[in-house]
């Protein structure tokens, strides 16, 4: 079980699925410290998990050993030069869920180009671990240590599936694939939810059912040894109906246009952090 101090600076909802996670699994609330302007986001978190808030960062800096930074990726860079000083001071663990931030740009606004190098690990969380499902990709700097690679890990595996990447440069792809993800399924349900209903169903009935099917899909991909390919195959009877529609898909190119849109996620995904780096230097 996790036992050091965990600061959140942003109560948003990813903020609020991590303490969630947490606290279902242990974690006392006396032991983690929210900040936000919000007093009524909170004041709402304080009540539901007993928890230390303050609209002050830099206390909250002072009392933690983890600080999550959770705000909007627009203002990480006011907020990091606002904690400089006490981050240079007390050198906590410093875990960034903005996304689309670079590192590099994080420890910049943090003091570590004139001052000390700090530990950093940045990750990318998807909006299912909203509900305990997500899939976060977790990337370390440098001064990380293998006790705080851990950790990093434990706070994140508390909403989800967590993965290390090697290099920050596949943080696009990840985003691109996992980070973006979610609403590619959901625009796959979409448009099986308007078929059905164009087929005769009704709505209700057509959600529903696509409903369950990509839950029921996800869950058995989860669980088998076997690749989507050759589970695919085994549900696909040669000269039947799904054999049919997929023939269709695949005429479509239906691959070729999902890596089109993976690609165009990415490229977005680069623009954004040069961007976001830029505009604060």
């Amino acid at each position: 079980m996790i036992n050091k101090k965990i600061g959140f600076i942003g109560a948003g909802n990813m903020a609020y699925s991590l303490i969630g996670g947490l606290t279902s699994t242990g974690v006392a609330g006396e032991n983690i410290w929210v900040s936000d302007p919000d007093a009524e986001q909170t004041a709402q978190l304080a009540e539901q998990f007993k928890l230390n808030i303050t609209k002050n960062n830099s206390e909250l800096v002072k009392a933690v050993d983890v600080v999550v930074l959770a705000v909007k990726p627009q203002q990480l860079s006011a907020v990091c030069q606002e904690i400089s000083e006490q981050a240079q001071a007390l050198s906590p663990l410093f875990i960034s869920i903005a996304a689309g931030v670079l590192c590099q740009d994080i420890e910049r606004w943090l003091g570590s180009q004139n001052g000390k190098e700090l530990a950093l690990v940045r990750c990318m969380p998807n909006t299912p671990a909203l509900v305990q499902s997500g899939a976060t990709a977790l990337f370390a700097n440098a001064q990380v240590s293998d006790e705080q690679r851990i950790l990093a890990e434990s706070i994140l595996r508390a909403v989800g599936l967590t993965l290390w990447l090697e290099q920050e440069e596949a943080m696009h792809a990840v985003t691109a694939l996992s980070g973006s993800g979610p609403a590619y399924i959901f625009l796959v349900i979409e448009a099986l939810e308007k078929a059905g209903v164009q087929l005769g169903l009704d709505e209700k009935t057509a959600h529903l059912l696509a409903l369950q099917t990509a839950f029921g899909a996800s869950k058995m991909a989860l669980e088998s040894e076997d690749s989507a390919e050759v589970l695919r195959t085994k549900v696909t009877s040669p000269g039947g109906t799904t054999e049919r529609a997929i023939g269709i898909l695949q005429d479509g190119q239906l691959e070729a246009l999902f890596l089109k849109a993976l690609q165009g996620a990415q490229t977005r995904s680069r623009e954004l952090a040069k961007m976001l780096g830029s505009e604060n230097k």
